[in-house]
């Protein structure tokens, strides 16, 4: 019974790992979309975010049913109520990256971006697809160097995402009201991404050590 009990929680684990790389996927698709107007690849990422909703939901389920059926012990419940919540968490990343896509459906066939944005946004999906990837990582490894590597990248979006608001509220900006809401939502979508990597990476650490650093105070 323990031997099974170990093999389901080993399958939750591999869950989360898949769920990663979906999501990992997901933004790098939605970006390519976002970045080149591509209507026929944004439906895809926002078709395919249903199957994110569909593995968070299996793996909550599964970890519903372990916590009712087996009792774990206190190291095992810390992972289980941890998959939980990481799964909240991709799955929350899974719907930002289809919120990217929408954006391009929506402007179709105008671009999302306005011109002077395009570096920034783009170079804040390069972090975010990287942090998404670490994730994936940090999932199967538990190497806990990479959760200082993806705070690091997700506190450069973060000035990314500041920078962007700095360049609207310059008196030269002259895009329309509409392309303005845009460019706030898309860097928003970036920035929040970065911040549930965040969420997922600490959970890790959490798990590992048991022990939990809470984020600092902003």
């Amino acid at each position: 019974m323990r031997k099974l009990f170990q093999e389901d929680l080993h399958n939750v684990g591999d869950q989360l790992t898949g769920m990663a790389v979906r999501v990992a996927e997901a933004m790098e698709r939605a970006y390519r979309s976002f970045e080149t107007t591509d209507v026929q690849l944004a439906d895809e990422v926002i078709a395919a975010d249903a199957r994110i909703d569909a593995q968070q939901n299996d793996l909550d389920e599964k970890a519903i049913q372990l916590l009712a059926l087996q009792g774990p012990v206190a190291s095992d419940l810390r992972l289980i109520v941890g998959a939980l919540r990481m799964s909240t968490s991709l799955e929350r990343m899974g719907d930002l990256a289809r919120h990217i896509a929408q954006l391009t459906r929506l402007r179709y066939p105008d671009p999302v971006a306005p011109a002077s944005l395009v570096p920034v946004y783009r170079e804040m999906a390069v972090k975010d697809i990287a942090i998404a990837h670490k994730l994936v990582e940090l999932l199967q490894s538990r190497h806990l160097g990479l959760v200082s590597e993806v705070l690091a990248l997700n506190a450069q979006i973060n000035d990314l995402h500041a920078g962007i608001f700095v360049s609207i509220a310059q008196p030269e900006w002259a895009a329309s009201p509409a392309s303005t809401a845009d460019a706030t939502l898309a860097s928003r979508y970036f920035e929040r991404f970065g911040d549930h990597g965040v969420s997922v990476a600490r959970k890790v650490q959490y798990l590992v050590t048991g022990e939990w650093t809470a984020p600092p105070a902003s």
